[in-house]
């Protein structure tokens, strides 16, 4: 059996935060559209109790992100450094649209800001991959 080392582990947790993180908001933009129809109180309700596991997951994607920079001595000045700089410009958005999104009542703000949130978490986890491989 491989071993478990601790950049496993952290690899292990970013993964498992991103999953949450973007899967979550996979599913919500499939279920909210049918959950108006059993009550229009439902998508709010069901945004809300997401917020309560995404938004640590959140803040374990920014935690376990820091200790992958620390960990890796990445090199600002270079393709790697340029590629983690756009990436965390995209995460640091997800998180103010999410933010945003979650603040404001206007339908058309909702769906402006939780396509923006989508789309960004969806960058992220892209420049993700970009970056590990």
């Amino acid at each position: 059996m491989l071993p478990v080392t601790w950049e496993t582990i952290r690899l292990f947790l970013h993964v498992l935060a991103a999953s949450v993180w973007v899967g979550g908001q996979i599913t919500l933009a499939g279920l909210v559209p049918g959950l108006g129809k059993l009550s229009p109180d439902a998508p709010r309700a069901l945004a809300r109790r997401f917020n309560v596991v995404a938004w640590p997951a959140f803040g374990v994607l920014v935690g376990t992100g820091i200790w992958n920079v620390a960990a890796l001595h990445v090199s600002w000045n270079s393709d790697q450094g340029t590629t983690l700089v756009v990436k965390l410009a995209v995460v640091a958005f997800s998180g103010v649209t999410a933010f945003v999104h979650s603040r404001t009542t206007s339908r058309a703000l909702l769906a402006v800001f939780g396509a923006l949130t989508a789309l960004s978490a969806l960058g992220a986890l892209f420049l993700g991959i970009v970056l590990a491989s």
